[in-house]
């Protein structure tokens, strides 16, 4: 790794980096988001952000290392997402496993199994609804974060575990949202220090005995959750409520067993509550703050029927278009996301890399490219009345390769809106 490195400081313009401070990690997790974005005013699309990782802009390398079938594999910064003798969907750096996994558990985020759910999805809304104009009487003002929050939470609780938080209900946080909460705001000292969170057993740090008994305090709840949710399907195995894991309990021999089930639907709810929240947050922000875009939008949501669902949601060109510049700006997951050269290595952006190197794209400083997005800071959803491909190719608010809920987004704003009318 010497030669690479060496390699690396020859080829790749970024910071002067000494491979031996201890602090080294803590420096490059402050600088992810941030640096890159101004150290891409070199020439060059690449920019080296540690002894071992290269930040990369280029459109053309963007779209091969996340390329579907591809050989970037995720780097072994995956690793220590979470415990590591559990692989899970999100946490595995095995391609293969990834695939059949991915395979699995790809049917519960189906269309036609989405759309069982969307009532659930509708009624968690209403009381969110509810919720915060209860608030705005009392107060004069809203912590929509707050709500936003408690709603995505609540809902996808019940769609991983087949029951809710109920943090709505109660409008405060119940243990399972401050355990959650403490895990992962401790998840970028366990990516950046995986050493330290190995060895914390032996350490009397009360931050790491905190997070030890929230992650376990979650890991009981989540196989009590999963064990009465089986419960539930073998007392009404024709008619069971849906969860995004229901069929892999009716899957035999094919499907999950319940151990691995439940890291998957804590996963789940990790990855899908703070980054909704965050998305509804930016969103409502961004449109209040501009009278034009607000009374645009409004006269647009206010031509939909009383029964609208999400299909008549895809047919609004402008909440679309609002959608998809809230999630540019204001990504819910715009920081990097490593991956593994090949072994036989790579060129990519014109520059030879060793197999073996990380190689790091980002939300960030893709969706701020002044070349694909005019006047990339300002909020302009008409840039995508006709997106060009590579606005396209670039858009990647949720990771390389996913895709947006733009659908479901529509709904949670076209329901604020309606609350704000009456």
């Amino acid at each position: 790794m010497l030669l690479e490195t060496e390699f690396l400081k020859a080829q790749a313009p970024g910071a002067v980096f000494v491979s031996t401070l201890a602090l080294l990690g803590l420096f490059v997790l402050r600088e992810a988001l941030f640096q890159p974005i101004q150290d891409h005013g070199y020439p060059s699309p690449v920019v080296r952000v540690s002894p071992y990782e290269l930040d990369i802009s280029d459109i053309d390398a963007v779209k091969e290392i996340h390329r579907v079938g591809g050989h970037y594999r995720k780097a072994d910064f995956y690793n220590n997402i979470g415990h590591r003798s559990i692989k899970t969907l999100f946490s595995t750096t095995d391609p293969h496993y990834h695939a059949i996994r991915r395979r699995l558990l790809s049917a519960g985020m189906a269309h036609t199994n989405l759309s069982t759910v969307e009532p659930l999805v509708y009624d968690r809304l209403q009381l969110t609804m509810n919720q915060m104009a209860s608030e705005m009487r009392r107060r004069g003002v809203v912590d929509v974060f707050k709500w936003w929050t408690f709603m995505a939470t609540d809902v996808i609780g019940e769609l991983s575990f087949g029951q809710s938080f109920q943090t709505l209900e109660h409008g405060e946080k119940t243990q399972y949202v401050r355990d959650l909460e403490n895990v992962s705001s401790f998840m970028a000292v366990r990516v950046t220090f995986p050493k330290l969170v190995e060895y914390s057993s032996f350490f009397p740090i009360p931050i790491l005995r905190r997070v030890q008994q929230a992650g376990g305090r979650m890991a009981q709840y989540a196989q009590r959750a999963i064990k009465n949710y089986q419960s539930m399907i073998d007392k009404n195995p024709e008619n069971p409520k849906q969860t995004l894991f229901t069929k892999m309990f009716n899957s035999g021999p094919d499907g999950l067993t319940l151990a691995e089930i439940t890291p998957e639907a804590g996963g789940y709810i990790v990855a899908g509550s703070d980054t909704t929240a965050i998305t509804l947050t930016y969103l409502v922000w961004a449109v209040c703050r501009n009278p034009a875009i607000r009374d645009k939008l409004v006269a647009e949501v206010n031509t939909l029927p009383s029964d609208f669902n999400k299909d008549h949601i895809r047919d609004l060109p402008f909440l679309n278009q609002v959608i998809h510049e809230a999630l540019r700006l204001h990504s819910a997951v715009p920081s990097a996301l490593p991956r593994a050269v090949p072994k036989e290595g790579a060129t990519l952006a014109g520059y030879n890399i060793p197999g073996g190197i990380t190689v790091s794209t980002q939300a960030y400083t893709l969706h701020r490219n002044a070349d694909v997005f005019p006047e990339p800071q300002s909020f302009d959803p008409s840039r995508w009345e006709e997106p060009t491909k590579e606005m396209k190719h670039v858009f990647m608010p949720f990771g390389g390769g996913s895709r947006n809920n733009s659908s479901v987004t529509g709904v949670v704003f076209w329901s604020l809106i309606e609350e704000d009318e009456e």
